[in-house]
């Protein structure tokens, strides 16, 4: 999981060196969640997670937001998120955790 970590932290720095500040923030963080959560994301429903390794998932768009803003308050950057309808890794973990388990359910039943 770290690896993937390392990964999108050298997405994003590349869509930051590219872009610089160019871009509105609204367009970063499109880019950033089509192109650099599926990294962090990749085959992460089919394994379980502690609470730890899914506050790390968390901790890697917290700093993402941070950089984009240049804001360290981490309430700040939680309304950030939601005003930008943007879900921390571990939400989006568990809504396709359970989707995940539907289709494999499914799967099964047949």
């Amino acid at each position: 999981m770290q690896q993937s970590q390392i990964f999108i932290y050298r997405a994003a720095n590349s869509i930051f060196s590219k872009i610089g500040r160019t871009a509105s923030e609204e367009v970063i963080l499109q880019i950033i969640s089509s192109k650099c959560m599926p990294i962090l994301m990749y085959g992460l429903e089919a394994l379980p997670l502690r609470k730890n390794q899914l506050n790390s998932l968390d901790f890697v768009t917290n700093r993402l937001f941070m950089k984009l803003f240049r804001i360290t308050d981490i309430r700040i950057i939680s309304l950030c998120q939601e005003l930008f309808n943007f879900e921390l890794p571990s939400v989006q973990l568990e809504r396709r955790c359970k989707k995940f388990v539907n289709k494999f359910s499914a799967l099964c039943s047949i």
